[in-house]
C-alpha cells in the first residue's frame, strides 16, 4: 500500500497543476471581463452630433439571412443612415428577397457585383465596391448573417468618437441554434481570445492588433488613408490585416463587447463550422503550421494528458485508503491529500468554465462537455496545419485560395 501512496502522490502533481491552471484562467477571465469595453456603456455618454453613416454588407448567396439583417439595420435609431448590400456573384434569390425592403425604404441600395479580380479575395472586392458607392463620413463593414439591436449603431459611433478612434470593432454574440454552437463554439471563442486577449487588443502600449470582420466601423478618412480594401485585397481575414496595418500606421483602434447587441449566426452545419474556424485559425496563426500544432498540443495536454494522470492518482489513492489498514499516519495523509486535490481539480475547472459560459451567454450546461469540445477544436488546428503543409486550397465565398505556410 505504501507503494500505491507513493505513486499516487507523484501523479498528484498533475492534479495540482490542473488546479493552478484553472485558477489562473479564472483570475485572467475575470480581469479580462472587468477591463473590457462594453458597447452598451456608450449609450450613457453625452450626446454628440451623429454624421451620415454608411453600412456596407457584402453578400454571397444570402437569401435566407439578408432580409432579417437588412430589417434590423434599418430599424436602428441612428438618424442619418444608408445601407448598401453588395450582391457578390449571387446565384440564389438574395436580390429578390431584398427588393421589397428596398422598395419600402430608400435608405437601402442594392449593388450588383458580377466579377472578382484574380488577385482579390471575394469579400474584400465586394466590400471595396460598397465603399466606392458609400456617401457616409463613417463606413461600417458587416456581414449578412448579423442582427443589430436598434441602439447598436448610435452606441458604436458614440464610442468611436468619444475615444477618438479610427476604427472600432466588436466581439459579437453567437446564436445557439445548433449543437456545435452551444458545445464547441465556446472553446473556439476561448482559443481566439487566447490568441488575441481583449486587454491587449485595447492596450495603449504593446497592443496586439485585432478586429472582427463582422463589425468594423471606420472613420472614412482613416479607411482611405490605409488604402481601403485594396491594401488587404488578398487576405482571407481582412479584419486582422486591417488591424495590423493600423498598428503600423499608429492609428487608434478599439475592440468592444457587443453583449447581445450584435448577434451573428455564423455557420449552418458542422462541416461549415469546421471549415470556417480552420480558416480563422490559419490566419490568426499567420499561416504558421508549427504554431497551429503547438496550440493543438496544448489543448490536448489540458483536456487529455493531465486529466488522465490526475484520474490515475485519484484511483490509486482511493485503493490505498480502502485497503490501507496498515498505512501509517503519514502515508494516509498523503493519500487523502492526493484524493482531495484530484477531486478539487475538475471541480475548479467546471466552476471556471460555468462562469465563463454564463458571462459570455453560452449555455452553462455545455461546460460539462468541454473535454470533447476541446478535442474537436484541437483537430481543427491539426487539420489547418496539415492543409498548409500539403498546400491544400482553402475554399471560401465561392472560391479556392492556395495559402503558403510561413514561419512567422
Amino acid at each position: 500500500m505504501d507503494t500505491l501512496v507513493t505513486v499516487s502522490t507523484i501523479l498528484a502533481v498533475a492534479s495540482v497543476t490542473e488546479c493552478v491552471l484553472w485558477m489562473v484562467l479564472a483570475i485572467r477571465a475575470v480581469r479580462e471581463w472587468r477591463c473590457a469595453l462594453f458597447i452598451a456603456d456608450a449609450l450613457r455618454l453625452p450626446a454628440i452630433p451623429l454624421p451620415l453613416l454608411t453600412v456596407v454588407i457584402p453578400a454571397h448567396n444570402e437569401e435566407l439571412m439578408a432580409p432579417n439583417c437588412a430589417r434590423s439595420v434599418l430599424a436602428s435609431d441612428y438618424p442619418a443612415l444608408e445601407l448598401i448590400f453588395v450582391l457578390d456573384r449571387c446565384t440564389d434569390g438574395t436580390r429578390a428577397a431584398l427588393e421589397p425592403i428596398a422598395a419600402a425604404d430608400p435608405r437601402l441600395r442594392i449593388v450588383e457585383n458580377s466579377s472578382c479580380p484574380a488577385d482579390w479575395a471575394g469579400k474584400c472586392n465586394a466590400a471595396r465596391v460598397g465603399a466606392d458607392n458609400a456617401r457616409g463620413e463613417l463606413i461600417l463593414f458587416t456581414d449578412a448573417d448579423t442582427y443589430f439591436d436598434p441602439r447598436l449603431l448610435r452606441a458604436s459611433v458614440q464610442l468611436l468618437r468619444s475615444r477618438a478612434l479610427s476604427m472600432l470593432s466588436l466581439f459579437s454574440s453567437p446564436t445557439h441554434k445548433h449543437w456545435f454552437e452551444m458545445v464547441v463554439q465556446p472553446v473556439t471563442s476561448l482559443m481566439l481570445l487566447k490568441l488575441f486577449p481583449m486587454k491587449r487588443a485595447n492596450a495603449a502600449m504593446g497592443r496586439r492588433p485585432f478586429a472582427n470582420g463582422q463589425f468594423m466601423l471606420f472613420e472614412r478618412a482613416a479607411y482611405q488613408a490605409l488604402g481601403g480594401h485594396a491594401a488587404v485585397k488578398d487576405d482571407l481575414l481582412e479584419d486582422l490585416a486591417f488591424a495590423r496595418r493600423m498598428k503600423r500606421a499608429k492609428m487608434e483602434q478599439g475592440v468592444a463587447v457587443s453583449d447581445g447587441m450584435l448577434v451573428v449566426s455564423m455557420y449552418d452545419s458542422w462541416k461549415a463550422f469546421q471549415t470556417g474556424w480552420k480558416r480563422i485559425y490559419i490566419e490568426s496563426c499567420r499561416r504558421n503550421p508549427a504554431r497551429m500544432r503547438k496550440e493543438a498540443f496544448q489543448l490536448l495536454v489540458i483536456v487529455v494528458a493531465i486529466p488522465v494522470i490526475r484520474t490515475a492518482s485519484v484511483v490509486l489513492a482511493a485503493i490505498a485508503l480502502l485497503n490501507g489498514d496498515s498505512l501509517d499516519a503519514g502515508a494516509r495523509a498523503f493519500a487523502v491529500g492526493a484524493l482531495a486535490v484530484g477531486i478539487a481539480a475538475p471541480a475548479i475547472r467546471l466552476a471556471t468554465l460555468a462562469w465563463i459560459h454564463r458571462t459570455a451567454s453560452f449555455p452553462v450546461w455545455s461546460a460539462l462537455l468541454f473535454p470533447g469540445a476541446a478535442i474537436a477544436v484541437a483537430r481543427i488546428f491539426f487539420h489547418g496545419a496539415r492543409d498548409l503543409n500539403a498546400r491544400t486550397p482553402v475554399r471560401w465565398g465561392g472560391r479556392e485560395y492556395l495559402l503558403e505556410p510561413t514561419n512567422l
